[in-house]
């Protein structure tokens, strides 16, 4: 990974779709296609910005069988480094040799991933976000991450949003692909808000999926040490670890709020109204619904 090339911000279009200069090789992502799944792989999807630090902890924790201080003993490794994403330069050939099972993270679309998920193959976590919030919280990130232009104002960042113009490009496109294939994968949709609603509801189904047998005092443990607060105490988790040269501590806590309805101390009544539209034209024909503020939960 080539940090100061990372820091000319660029993003490259490739096959439809922003990668970051500097932190995706295109000839590198391609070759993801052709990767050997194994049954015991997982795979969680998300677009950025949408509970993927999150599911991170959760599964961490799961394998520990609630066990915090097994995380907490690898003190120099972060949760990107235990659940790595996929498509970041050099991640790849870690995973062919890597021992089962293999968890990773990514914001790949679907035309990018082995097509031996789709023959169920392997398991695949979707985690959806409601995108006024996925928007707010990107481009807060947007000031933390230096490997992404610095935007000049919420208003500017708005547009790029608007337009795809991102890395993960644009939010309807990545949720309505992976979402039309989730029958023909062994695929569970989950959403962040629904993790917020209840999250030992949210465990449980995890582990279900991924045939977990654990006690309830120790779901109760996964629970307890994967809350947004004790997450924010623990350095593996919120992300301190990771090197200035990727974040910016200095502008921000990459684990900001971590709630449903920021948005709405963000955008003005004209954003609303339009980002409304286009998401009723866009997933008027997709049986998914958001919660979109704390109040819908309650």
């Amino acid at each position: 990974m080539d940090f100061n090339e990372a820091k000319n911000h660029e993003l490259v279009l490739h096959k439809g779709f922003n990668l970051i200069k500097g932190i995706h090789d295109p000839d590198d992502v391609d070759q993801i296609y052709n990767l050997e799944i194994r049954d015991s792989d997982v795979f969680v999807l998300t677009y950025p910005k949408s509970g993927t630090i999150w599911m991170q902890q959760i599964l961490l924790l799961l394998e520990a069988k609630g066990d915090v201080t097994a995380i907490s003993k690898l003190n120099n490794y972060s949760n990107a480094d235990l659940i790595p994403w996929i498509e970041v330069r050099g991640n790849r050939q870690a995973f062919i040799t890597a021992p089962s099972p293999r968890l990773r993270v990514t914001h790949l679309p679907y035309k990018f991933m082995p097509p031996a998920l789709s023959q169920k193959k392997g398991k695949v976590i979707y985690v959806a976000r409601n995108p006024k919030d996925v928007l707010v919280s990107y481009f807060h990130f947007h000031k933390l991450a230096n490997m992404l232009e610095t935007p000049k104002d919420f208003n500017d960042f708005f547009e790029k949003f608007m337009r795809g113009d991102v890395f993960g490009c644009s939010w309807f496109d990545h949720i309505k692909t992976w979402f039309s294939h989730k029958d023909e994968m062994n695929m569970l949709f989950i959403t962040y808000e629904e993790m917020i609603q209840d999250l030992l509801a949210a465990v449980e189904r995890i582990s279900l999926f991924l045939g977990k047998e654990l006690t309830d005092k120790q779901l109760a443990d996964v629970v307890k040490h994967s809350t947004f607060s004790n997450m924010k105490k623990i350095p593996q988790a919120n992300y301190e670890q990771v090197s200035g040269d990727l974040l910016n501590h200095h502008q921000g806590r990459f684990m900001r709020k971590g709630t449903i309805g920021d948005w709405k101390n963000h955008f003005t009544v004209a954003q609303n109204e339009r980002f409304d539209k286009v998401f009723y034209k866009e997933m008027k024909d997709f049986p998914l619904s958001f919660y979109w503020g704390i109040r819908d939960i309650e």
